[in-house]
């Protein structure tokens, strides 16, 4: 598959580098897009570097390059993911808005009909929030938020968090071993 992954400057930023982890361990191919915001965010919350997660790309588009091939629906991206998805960004998509190269790929995984999953994150939502979600899922976008289970009794941070990861990778098919399903007999 190719697979985009867009990270903006939601809190959050965990959960991207989680997936490009994980994806870089695949025989898949990940194009990744970074908003300026997500590069501060990552600064702040995470011990990585943005060229840490740019190595973990078979390539990187700039978020102000509208000429991108992923900005076409001819270029045939199988599956988009912004993670996390800011409430900025979830209002451009909902709106059609597509200033910057992210939006832009949503729109066109939304009019291509292919898989559209976005991990929001805020909380409390209003109403303005909870519209551009109802908005972009009667499109056709997945709103997968990470919101974890505690059946599988994590340990840590990171058992939260690839919890949430593999999620998305069960939405896209795609085998993982990162948490433990739930089983009636426990």
């Amino acid at each position: 598959m190719k697979i985009l992954i867009s990270l903006t400057g939601a809190t959050g930023l965990i959960y991207g580098v989680r997936l490009m982890e994980v994806l870089n361990k695949t025989e898949h191919h990940v194009s990744l897009i970074m908003s300026r915001w997500a590069k501060e965010t990552l600064l702040i919350e995470t011990d990585v570097t943005v060229d840490y997660v740019h190595a973990l790309a078979d390539q990187v588009y700039d978020n102000d390059d509208l000429a991108a091939a992923v900005s076409s629906g001819s270029y045939g991206i199988d599956a988009t993911i912004i993670a996390p998805c800011s409430m900025k960004t979830l209002a451009a998509i909902a709106n059609g808005y597509s200033e910057k190269l992210i939006v832009r790929t949503a729109d066109v995984a939304l009019k291509e009909r292919r898989p559209l999953v976005l991990m929001p994150r805020e909380t409390p939502l209003s109403l303005i929030h909870l519209r551009n979600m109802t908005t972009v899922t009667e499109a056709g976008g997945i709103l997968l938020p990470p919101m974890p289970a505690f059946y599988h009794r994590p340990e840590t941070i990171d058992d939260i968090v690839n919890q949430s990861i593999g999620k998305v990778l069960d939405f896209l098919k795609i085998p993982h071993n990162l948490f433990e399903r739930w089983r009636s007999d426990q």
